[in-house]
């Protein structure tokens, strides 16, 4: 005769065998696609490439000649570079514009108001970064206009520099900040900003103490998503800066499709994944301390 605790023990394990039957989809498919790529990538780095031929003796030397390298540790700076002055500016943005959307646009128009900020998505990447290398060339149209204002007198050197490639991804990025900040704003509570009032906060100090506090999640989010993709990108660095400023990704395209060199190519990227990772688990830490 079952007993009630040998009930309860096989109940358990016909829920384990269940949770592990709807989990499992998901781990293959994180196995598959992002796993087994990582650790393909990770061999390939220890490999080695001498002229035409490539050595497949295990060895660290890729990332000896990485860090040994004055010009890739630079590249590798203005990737983080570029990624953090992005990422402030795009946050700066996008605040007051999610904060305007979810405080000062009535509800029945909010939607509308995010169609027109998701806007910049609906266009090609490399169609938005072209269009913006017309727009900062030095016969465009901010030097048109700079130039019939009569504040300059000769073309504005914009376009390829690193000022043309952060105004590229600030563009679409700013859009992107906005929708997650958004969706932390439209989350607080009216009755905790009433509250805030009712007990002698100015709007300035309802702001700083209910406000940003409750959509610091959205903030991080919003953040960390900017810097992820920043860092990552080669096509708006590649087309709106040029060969100047070099970053990180153009480095590892360029081994990629002129040099042939996929073992340092791996090597590389893992650098930029390492980096990206100390960046999450940073603010994962800092998001976990303010909740």
């Amino acid at each position: 005769m079952m007993t009630p605790a040998s009930a309860e023990t096989r109940a358990r394990r016909a829920d384990l065998r269940r949770g592990y039957g709807f989990v499992a989809p998901a781990l293959v498919w994180t196995a598959a696609f992002f796993a087994l790529p990582i650790a393909i990538t990770a061999v390939w780095s220890l490999f080695t490439r001498s002229g035409r031929t490539r050595d497949t003796s295990l060895s660290l030397a890729n990332y000896e000649r990485f860090f040994a390298t004055p010009g890739f540790l630079s590249a590798l700076v203005n990737s983080l570079e570029v990624a953090a002055i992005v990422t402030v500016v795009s946050v700066l943005l996008a605040y007051p514009l999610a904060w305007l959307i979810a405080f000062r646009v009535p509800a029945r128009w909010q939607r509308l108001a995010l169609i027109l900020a998701i806007l910049p998505f609906w266009t090609s990447y490399i169609v938005r970064s072209y269009a913006w290398l017309l727009v900062l060339a030095p016969n465009g149209v901010v030097n048109q206009a700079l130039m019939a204002t009569g504040l300059v007198a000769e073309p504005v050197s914009i376009a390829y520099s690193r000022t043309a490639t952060v105004i590229g991804f600030v563009h679409f990025f700013t859009m992107l900040a906005a929708l997650t900040i958004y969706a932390s704003l439209v989350q607080i509570n009216p009755r905790l900003l009433q509250a805030a009032g009712d007990l002698g906060a100015s709007a300035v100090q309802t702001f700083w103490r209910v406000t940003l506090p409750l959509s610091a999640s959205g903030v991080a989010v919003g953040a960390f998503l900017t810097f992820l993709i920043t860092i990552g990108d080669y096509i708006t660095p590649q087309i709106l800066g040029g060969n100047t400023d070099v970053v990180l990704p153009q480095l590892i395209l360029f081994q990629i499709t002129r040099r042939g060199d996929i073992p340092f190519a791996a090597a590389m990227s893992l650098v930029l994944m390492v980096v990206i990772s100390v960046v999450y688990i940073l603010a994962a830490r800092r998001l976990r301390m303010r909740t």
